[in-house]
């Protein structure tokens, strides 16, 4: 198999962990949300993350502590804005709803995700894949804005008379946009610890493997934003007795493999990344989140959150074709810089 077809494989292999972490979410109960996501975001930002870059990065710790100190803090910093980006995503969904919120923030960090470092990086736009690019990622923006409309048409016939007395959509947007452009941070803060991924290839890793010791870096900066947020939700509402909520086993078992899934994906999703080349900085993070979001519906649908909702359900339908076509000519781009 030649590394570019196994680059996409593994993409795709990404976005199907990316799109399936969230049933997670759906099993906090007895749990409070602060507790559950501490749980998550120990697992997911900080051992899993660390025991898979160990096993397989020689002196992890040496890589770590010699990379320039510019970069780690850079990086760090780029994963606590998405840490950030995480929160306001929930802040958003009580003004305008899941659908909505999930919409506009996986289009914004989609696009931005893919933009930012697209212009960033000197020479790109004279490539023969930035057409490509540009073009995939605005019918991309299109895609999930069909598929966020069903949602929002599905909610209507579903959740007819909840919460309408909540909307306020000017404020909703502003923070959904938000979200979005802070979430996409970690797929630059990914490219901004590239040296990192070097000095680990340098001590014996091998290149996709790399990845793996970006993301310890990363990742220490969202979760200094999102433990802190928990601890301090549990401070404010004095839930820390929820840890030991009794028959809460199937809670934290939930958490954590939630936190499998989605560390999952961001490891197999570098892995990719890095073999794709300079482009996959550009076109991995845009690809594994459309098809995330296709793998999340399929997960919707089985669990009949789209029964009794036919038309909207065609709507969807749409959303999903159009998705697959900015794919794949995303992913074309990816083959002609040579």
């Amino acid at each position: 198999m030649d590394t570019l077809t196994l680059s996409f494989l593994l993409v795709i292999f990404a976005s199907i962990f990316q799109g399936s972490f969230g049933l997670g979410m759906k099993f906090m109960a007895p749990l409070k949300w602060e507790a559950w996501w501490l749980v998550h975001s120990t697992f997911a930002l900080i051992l899993l993350p660390s025991a898979w870059a160990y096993l397989v990065v020689p002196d992890l710790f040496a890589v770590v502590t010699s990379a320039p100190s510019d970069v780690i803090i850079e990086a760090m910093i780029y994963g606590g804005l998405w840490g950030i980006g995480g929160i306001l995503f929930g802040k958003s969904v009580p003004y305008i709803g899941i659908s909505l919120t999930y919409g506009i923030v996986m289009g914004v960090c989609s696009a931005a995700g893919a933009l930012i470092p697209l212009f960033m990086n000197a020479g790109e736009t004279e490539k023969p894949s930035f057409p490509y690019i540009i073009v995939g990622v605005l019918i991309m923006m299109v895609a999930i804005a069909i598929t966020a409309y069903a949602g929002i048409q599905k909610d209507k016939l579903t959740h007819a008379d909840e919460n309408a007395e909540k909307v306020n959509l000017p404020m909703g947007l502003i923070i959904a946009v938000l979200s979005g452009l802070l979430s996409a941070a970690l797929a630059i803060g990914f490219g901004k610890g590239e040296s990192i991924g070097k000095l680990a290839e340098e001590s014996g890793a091998i290149a996709r493997n790399g990845s793996l010791a970006i993301w310890v870096v990363v990742l220490w900066g969202g979760f200094v934003v999102n433990a802190g947020y928990s601890l301090f939700l549990l401070a404010k509402n004095n839930t820390w007795s929820s840890f030991s909520t009794p028959n809460a086993g199937k809670a934290f078992a939930w958490s954590i493999g939630a936190a499998v899934l989605w560390f999952g994906a961001l490891g197999i999703y570098g892995q990719g990344a890095t073999l794709m080349g300079d482009i996959g900085k550009i076109i991995a993070w845009p690809i594994m989140l459309g098809l995330s979001l296709i793998v999340g519906n399929v997960w919707a649908y089985t669990n009949n959150e789209w029964e009794g909702a036919k038309k909207p359900f065609s709507i969807l339908l749409v959303g999903v074709f159009v998705l697959i076509i900015a794919v794949i000519i995303t992913g074309y781009s990816g083959t002609l810089n040579g």
